[in-house]
């Protein structure tokens, strides 16, 4: 059992179990009936994503320090009460469950997916 760290809205991977989207919006111009049937996600859980103002921050983000700015600040969103449970519960079911949670971006390397995906670990998640 594991958690996949996936695109939204990419074709689901085989045992990729329920899709949980991570992101503060719901995709655009799409009705909310037709997320998890064009692999947007099954369940919205924005309180893993990085709040409106992060965001603007990661997408004018060019290069390192901008970037590391970027993952300190998230990484300090995450640390409050609520994200802290999330992020235990999570790793919880990635010992029991398959399921993946994801974003929309297209280089996870450079969006909170990565970190998500590092904080889960430490979490104690069992992460593919």
């Amino acid at each position: 059992m594991a958690i996949r760290i996936v695109r939204l809205g990419s074709a689901r991977l085989a045992n990729e179990g329920l899709r949980i989207g991570t992101v503060r919006r719901p995709p655009r111009g799409v009705l909310k009936a037709e997320y998890a049937a064009r692999n947007f996600y099954d369940v919205w859980l924005p309180t893993l994503a990085p709040t409106p103002a992060l965001v603007k921050m990661a997408l004018s983000a060019a290069g390192a320090q901008p970037w590391q700015r970027f993952v300190k600040q998230y990484r300090r969103e995450m640390a409050g009460t609520d994200q802290r449970a999330v992020l235990h519960t999570l790793a919880g079911l990635s010992l029991h469950a398959d399921f993946s949670v994801g974003c929309y971006c297209a280089d996870e390397s450079r969006c909170h997916r990565s970190v998500l995906r590092q904080l889960l670990i430490e979490h104690g998640a069992q992460v593919i």
